[in-house]
């Protein structure tokens, strides 16, 4: 769907990782709606299965992972998750286009980014080559860096955020028009993390994308997402406008991360860490509420039965303490 941003609908999703204890989910029954145009941020402690979430809008959850149940539908493409070989290849970089957490990592350091960018494009047929260099070189521009110096360059010869901005540089200089950005601030200084998001809004918007934030940091979130989605232990807690969710968090889970978050003014021992640790693989419960052992509200049905995602207004919250607050 050339041209127009996008959308994407994940159903059911189930990811699971094979261990020597069986095959444990990762991400469990999630459901996800991107609107065609809108940034979605998805926020979580390290481990709670937003990377593996993200993977699995390009199909490319490695072994010994694998998707288990559930589609993920995008506009021009349809179900990505029964997409093979040839044709899964060109969805990635044409349709969707993805920024690695490090993005370092993505960067071959044997070659410059420009015979990269060049690899890209044979890679998936582009004739004017020359076309999509002096492409790859307005677009670094455009994020202020000196295109043609960056092309000519090897990965150990940029910065942190100007590798970062060649892997956002990377995701769009084929047009793809759906854009997954893995944690794109991390072990950035915060004046680079601010230009970088900058970049980011202002790409959004010129291009017409559909774009996916995954981050740890709400503040990232807070700064670009039009709609929030929190996740622990590979389940989808609460979801919804960014300002109605980080103004007034239901989950309490959601509640906790925001009460982390260290003030610059006021009362500094306002700043509450949450108790304990997120689970592993290994930790998550076979069966009731993942966020149970960290809770302050966690009832007896906590430890029994799943809580239903269910929606209030433009809301989405699976909690048990949620539904019975809202029937009081």
């Amino acid at each position: 769907m050339p041209g127009q941003a996008p959308g994407v609908r994940i159903d059911g999703l189930t990811v699971v990782y094979k261990t020597p204890a069986g095959e444990l989910p990762a991400v469990r029954d999630v459901s996800l709606r991107l609107e065609p145009g809108t940034i979605t941020g998805i926020v979580g402690e390290s481990g709670s299965g937003k990377s593996t979430l993200a993977l699995s809008l390009l199909n490319a959850v490695q072994p010994p992972g694998r998707i288990a149940a559930g589609s993920v539908d995008i506009d021009g493409l349809g179900d990505v998750v029964g997409l093979r070989g040839e044709e899964l290849r060109k969805a990635r970089g044409r349709h969707v286009g993805y920024v690695f957490q490090a993005a370092q990592n993505s960067l071959n350091p044997l070659k410059t980014v420009g015979k990269q960018v060049l690899d890209l494009g044979r890679s998936h047929g582009v004739e004017d080559l020359r076309g999509l260099v002096r492409d790859a070189k307005e677009l670094l521009g455009r994020m202020g860096l000196d295109g043609a110096r960056v092309l000519d360059s090897h990965q150990h010869e940029l910065s942190g955020g100007m590798r970062q901005r060649v892997g956002i540089m990377l995701a769009l200089v084929l047009n793809a028009h759906l854009v997954v950005l893995d944690e794109p601030t991390t072990a950035l200084d915060m004046i680079t993390q601010a230009n970088i998001l900058k970049i980011v809004r202002e790409v959004h918007a010129e291009r017409g994308l559909t774009t996916l934030v995954i981050t740890h940091d709400i503040g990232v979130v807070a700064e670009v997402a039009d709609r929030l989605a929190v996740m622990y232990g590979g389940r989808l807690v609460e979801q919804g406008p960014t300002r109605q969710v980080l103004g007034d968090p239901r989950h309490p889970y959601t509640k906790g991360l925001i009460r982390a978050i260290p003030r610059l003014t006021g009362d500094i021992s306002e700043a509450r860490a949450l108790p304990g640790r997120p689970p592993t693989l290994a930790t998550v419960p076979e069966r009731g509420c993942v966020f149970r052992d960290r809770c302050e509200l966690r009832m007896d049905v906590c430890e029994t039965d799943d809580p239903a995602a269910t929606a209030h207004g433009d809301r989405i919250v699976a909690c048990h303490a949620v539904k019975v607050r809202e029937h009081a």
